[in-house]
């Protein structure tokens, strides 16, 4: 068995391809601060799920609207990669955001709330250990 498969080499480039072009050639001045984070590509080049991030909002609706300014110009962008990429056969892109990160800085969150509140605990033990003579 091969060590990459087509598919996963496909994927990386067409990450990388799209980073820059969402960045240099889509227009939109509503679009923020997008990061390609992965993308998947079918066995067949049929179709690509490509995963995005947002520095900064992170609301609902900043979302919903970077999430329908990429899906608008998927169309332009699949013509840009056909280009600069040697496919005969360029994947559509199906694009949707990556809640991995967000879901990450939550568990890190609650982590070190964890922690914070295991030593203040710790403290409060020594601490009454102190008082009756034990330490």
């Amino acid at each position: 068995m091969r060590e990459f498969k087509r598919t996963d080499r496909v994927a990386e480039q067409l990450q990388q391809e799209l980073a820059l072009l969402i960045q240099r050639e889509v227009k939109d001045p509503r679009l923020g601060m997008v990061t390609i984070s992965s993308a998947k590509v079918s066995r067949d080049l049929g179709y690509a799920d490509v995963y995005f991030t947002l520095l900064g909002d992170n609301d609902a609706v900043s979302i919903k609207d970077n999430l329908a300014i990429l899906r608008q110009a998927s169309g332009f962008l699949r013509s840009r990669i056909a280009r600069t990429m040697s496919l005969r056969h360029v994947p559509e892109l199906r694009f949707h955001y990556d809640e991995s990160v967000v879901r990450g800085h939550q568990l890190s969150a609650l982590i070190d709330e964890a922690v914070k509140s295991d030593q203040q605990h710790q403290g409060d033990a020594d601490a009454s250990a102190e008082d009756s003579g034990e330490a």
